[in-house]
Order: C-alpha cells, then sequence, then structure tokens
C-alpha cells in the first residue's frame, strides 16, 4: 500500500507538470489577454489528487483541508495561478509522506510490518509450528500495544501493565482488555514451550484475533 500511494504521488506529480504545460494565452473583448491552462485536465487532476490525499493524510489532516482550501478560485484569478498554489500543497503533502512525518503514514507502515508477522505465523502454523506461530503473532500484539501506548502518551512497559493502562485511558474498553490478557497468556505458554497449554485451533484463533485488534488500532 505505502509503494502504490507513492507511485501514486509520482504519476499526479508528472501529470501537474503536464498540465502547467498546457499554458497559452488567450484573448477576450471583456478581459483582454489572460492565460489559462487546460480546464478540463486541471480539474481531473484535482479530483485524483483530493483522494491521495484523502488515503494518504487523512480527510482531517492540514494537507486535505489546505488543498480543498487552495482549489476555490479567487477574484479575477487566473487559473494558472490556481494550479501553482495547488502542486504547492500537494508537494509539501509529498514531502511529509515522502518522510514518514505523517501518522496516517506510520500507520500504514505498521499495518504492512503486521500483516507480514501474520502470514509467517500462519505458514509456521501450517507447516505445524505452533509454537514459534504462537510466539510471532504474541510480538505482533504487544508490538502493537506499545505503539498504541506512545500514540497516546502512554507510558510502556510490560504487556499487562500496557494492556491495563490503555483500558483506565479509554482506549479500549474491559472486554478488549479480556481478550489481550488471554492472547497473552497463549504467547507466554508458546515463549516457555509449554505446548501442552494450548493447541494448533489455540494458534489459529490467537492469529486472527491479533488481525483483527491491530487493524482496529491502525484504523
Amino acid at each position: 500500500m505505502v509503494e502504490h500511494l507513492r507511485k501514486r504521488f509520482q504519476e499526479l506529480a508528472d501529470q501537474g507538470d503536464a498540465i502547467a504545460k498546457t499554458k497559452q494565452t488567450k484573448h477576450s473583448s471583456y478581459a483582454g489577454n489572460y492565460e489559462v491552462v487546460d480546464p478540463d485536465m486541471l480539474l481531473g487532476w484535482c479530483v485524483k489528487v483530493r483522494n491521495l490525499l484523502a488515503n494518504a493524510c487523512g480527510r482531517d489532516s492540514e494537507h486535505f483541508k489546505s488543498f480543498v482550501e487552495a482549489e476555490e478560485p479567487r477574484p479575477f484569478e487566473e487559473n494558472p495561478a490556481r494550479l501553482t498554489r495547488l502542486r504547492a500543497v500537494f508537494l509539501a503533502a509529498r514531502e511529509d509522506f515522502e518522510g514518514g512525518y505523517l501518522t496516517s503514514m506510520r500507520r500504514l507502515v505498521e499495518a504492512e510490518v503486521f500483516s507480514s508477522e501474520l502470514d509467517q505465523a500462519r505458514e509456521l502454523l501450517a507447516a505445524g509450528y505452533r509454537v514459534p506461530a504462537g510466539v510471532v503473532s504474541g510480538v505482533v500484539l504487544e508490538t502493537a500495544l506499545r505503539n498504541l501506548c506512545k500514540t497516546h502518551g502512554i507510558e510502556t512497559g510490560k504487556l499487562e501493565k500496557m494492556n491495563a493502562d490503555l483500558v483506565k485511558a479509554g482506549e479500549y474498553n474491559t472486554l478488549v482488555q479480556k481478550r489481550v490478557t488471554a492472547l497473552a497468556a497463549i504467547r507466554n505458554s508458546a515463549a516457555h514451550g509449554n505446548e501442552g497449554e494450548f493447541d494448533q485451533a489455540d494458534v489459529k484463533s490467537m492469529i486472527d484475533e491479533v488481525e483483527r485488534l491491530v487493524s482496529g488500532w491502525l484504523a
């Protein structure tokens, strides 16, 4: 997903350059000479950039809001000037995206990493290695809790404490806390090699549950 968005930023940067090259001088009896870029290309580009910024930055981001504001034509403004203003916002968003300064960007990266690790856990489980599969999915759970704490200014520590502190902070309810505790128990059993305390079905359920929890936290 991150690479897909990065590619889209490049495509729309190129399209912005192409629109700028359509600039020409026209004449009207009312306004005299004026400059214009292709209005249809500009409109289409704006729609595509808005969609990209919504996905990459979020609709509540300053980047998205600034772009929407920059789309509004100003009195007696020629559309090349509007294009210049829009491209400035677009390039600022792209720079922050590429630099990893966006919260949404960090969440996308985390989601891809977690997805990859959970896929690894599923492969291990399918091969009959339920202990390492439980350990890997447990690491994903603990890492996600740690990141959630950091995001909300909560001190990190042992899984049990982070779980309790997140409930106290109102980040999720006691029902989720109990689910996390149950998953942590399987993780602990796997980490200590206590294979008799869980089976294949427990680990499969654990992987699916960790995926659901983490997806919700990164939404």
